[in-house]
């Protein structure tokens, strides 16, 4: 059976056989005695995206230490609220956090202040044309990716039918602050084994 510990979009932690592309925690360890994952859903304001592979490092996923996540990409960990580690992703977390500062390179604490309250808060209600490629809005119970005008439909172990991008609002579900970062220039990695010709 496997571990609750994919992320959505949404921010959901689910339980799925499709690993991704990413790793990442939440500031720490969320899981309790047998991988189970009670009702606490963060150890800390730090949200991370991690290389799966980093220094040859070994881990027990679900052990002692922190509690690790997965992502089908990482347009999925952004949506969620997480951003680029500044250990082992640097040169992206430099990138990222230029992009979100937009006068220099933010501090990860900061950043994590700003992140959490947006992840906290209530969501925002914009025009989907409005949203720059990487993003995600809700509609039908389904979360879609914005990418080349057209909407994507987002599932654990990929992205299947697309259509044309709604004419009216639709509640974003990629934070703010990070909307801002993609439209400044931060190109996030994207499943584009899912991303498949028009329909």
């Amino acid at each position: 059976m496997p571990r609750q510990n994919r992320v959505t979009p949404t921010g959901q932690i689910i339980a799925d056989p499709a690993r991704g592309a990413w790793m990442g925690n939440r500031g720490g360890k969320i899981h309790a005695d047998g991988q189970l994952l009670p009702r606490r859903r963060w150890a800390s304001r730090r949200w991370i995206t991690c290389a799966l592979h980093f220094k040859d490092r070994q881990r027990q996923v679900m052990g002692a230490g922190y509690t690790e996540l997965f992502f089908l990409d990482e347009v999925t960990a952004l949506a969620a609220g997480h951003r680029p580690c500044f250990e082992c992703r640097r040169t992206d977390a430099i990138v990222f956090a230029t992009a979100f500062s937009g006068t220099g390179i933010a501090r990860a604490d900061d950043m994590d202040a700003i992140l959490h309250r947006e992840r906290c808060g209530p969501l925002d209600t914009l025009q989907a044309h409005s949203l720059p490629d990487g993003c995600f809005f809700s509609k039908d119970n389904a979360a879609w990716l914005v990418i080349d005008g057209r909407a994507h439909e987002w599932t654990p172990s990929g992205y299947r039918q697309n259509k044309a991008l709604p004419d009216h609002p639709v509640t974003a579900l990629t934070p703010a602050s990070i909307r801002d970062a993609l439209q400044a220039g931060y190109a996030p990695q994207v499943d584009r084994n899912g991303i498949g010709p028009r329909t």
